[in-house]
């Protein structure tokens, strides 16, 4: 199958509470209205909202709420993320959901927002899966869109179309859109970068095609994006370049050169060394008049 259909829905929720119920509703209209829809995506920490207060151990009483509602309208369902509590701490979790409502795979988001997402454990698992006879999927959780290495990892394992739900409510929006749009491009893949809006989101949603163009954006309200994607364009692509001229995955596979930065287990470098702890800013004294 090359075709496949998936729907992005950017949606008002509450900051702080259970949107579990709010979300069925979204399903329930979208699966009426768009009956081909094969898999839905909401944005980061969309059910419980974006407290670790409301985390819980997983498998959780939401996890298998979101459990039952693919089964019931037979659809691939990654609800966002929530907090996850464990022994090591809370992580920002997304679950992925398949059409017999069971849970295939969980990731742990990678990069927390610090210093603002403060007392949220960092991720360490890459995370990709099958949609059996169609195609491999990554996933990714907002903030770690900003790093290039995560994408190009997921990709590396075979994945052909990005799923990232988000949280952004600040005024980078802007900013994400081109990452999105470059994450897409220099990887030659689909790029679903699905924001809340309201309390939870300043919207502006984003699918990109695998040359980095832009197949929708949405506004700054609610939304729901039925989106076909074709497979075979990333195989195309993949094979002859974009628009017929670079192929940067070949490219990075064939380089000869050695990113000595990465040898370093921490990452790290002299330079990097000197910028200081990662701490918010500070406001500056100013003289009192």
């Amino acid at each position: 199958m090359s075709y496949f259909t998936i729907a992005g829905v950017q949606m008002h929720a509450l900051h702080h509470g259970d949107n579990t119920e709010a979300m069925r509703h979204r399903v329930d209209v979208l699966m009426s209205r768009f009956p081909q829809v094969q898999m839905v995506l909401f944005s980061e920490l969309m059910p419980m909202g974006a407290s670790p207060h409301h985390a819980q151990p997983m498998p959780s009483h939401a996890e298998q709420f979101f459990c039952e509602l693919a089964e019931r309208h037979r659809i691939w369902l990654i609800p966002g993320s929530m907090f996850e509590q464990t022994d090591q701490g809370v992580y920002n979790t997304l679950s992925v959901i398949n059409p017999r409502g069971q849970v295939v795979a969980r990731y742990r988001k990678m990069f927390p927002f610090l210093p603002y997402e403060a007392g949220v454990e960092s991720g360490t698992e890459f995370v990709v899966f099958d949609v059996p006879n169609v195609a491999r999927f990554g996933v990714s959780i907002c903030y770690d869109m900003w790093f290039p290495e995560t994408t190009r990892t997921l990709v590396a394992m075979g994945a052909e179309v990005i799923l990232h739900p988000t949280m952004t409510d600040t005024i980078d929006r802007d900013i994400e859109l081109s990452i999105a749009r470059t994450n897409a491009a220099v990887n030659q893949c689909y790029f679903f970068d699905i924001n809340g809006a309201g309390a939870i989101g300043n919207g502006r949603s984003i699918v990109v095609g695998p040359s980095g163009d832009v197949i929708h954006q949405a506004g700054t309200g609610e939304e729901v994006m039925p989106i076909e994607v074709d497979l075979n364009r990333v195989r195309r692509e993949r094979e002859t370049g974009l628009r017929g001229l670079g192929q940067p995955l070949k490219s990075f596979r064939d380089r000869r050169a050695d990113f000595t930065l990465y040898r370093s287990e921490s990452g790290s470098s002299p330079f990097l060394d000197t910028l200081g702890p990662l701490q918010k800013p500070l406001r500056a004294d100013v003289e009192e008049y």
